[in-house]
């Protein structure tokens, strides 16, 4: 069984490739795809088109069916879920650290410019 860790690392090791990016932005402007349309506009092989969207499916970012010989993509939105969510987590604990060192400087503040007697 794969972990949620192990997800979210696959998804961004999957996105770290501008021609993986790429070819998702092609997927989800243009719903699903063959293959060879699919590689068209790329500089660079069949095969190697065919290893990189093997490392989008094993990121569960894309689905792939076959309909006769024609192999057909298309985009998974809920592959980058986790990935968001992850984002997330470490958004909102970067927002409380701030607004904790915030209040930290404030309550400073305001106890140095208290009058002493």
């Amino acid at each position: 069984m794969v972990n949620n860790r192990d997800r979210v690392s696959a998804v961004f090791a999957a996105l770290a490739d501008p021609t993986r990016r790429r070819i998702l932005v092609r997927l989800s402007k243009g719903g699903e795809r063959p293959v060879t349309v699919l590689a068209k506009p790329f500089q660079i092989s069949l095969p190697a088109i065919s290893r990189h969207l093997r490392v989008l499916k094993e990121a569960r970012l894309i689905d792939t069916r076959r309909k006769g010989r024609i192999h057909l993509i298309r985009a998974r939105a809920a592959g980058l879920q986790e990935a968001k969510n992850w984002i997330a987590r470490c958004t909102a604990a970067g927002w409380d650290y701030s607004f904790d060192a915030l209040d930290r400087l404030l309550e400073a503040d305001a106890e140095s410019k208290k009058p002493r007697t």
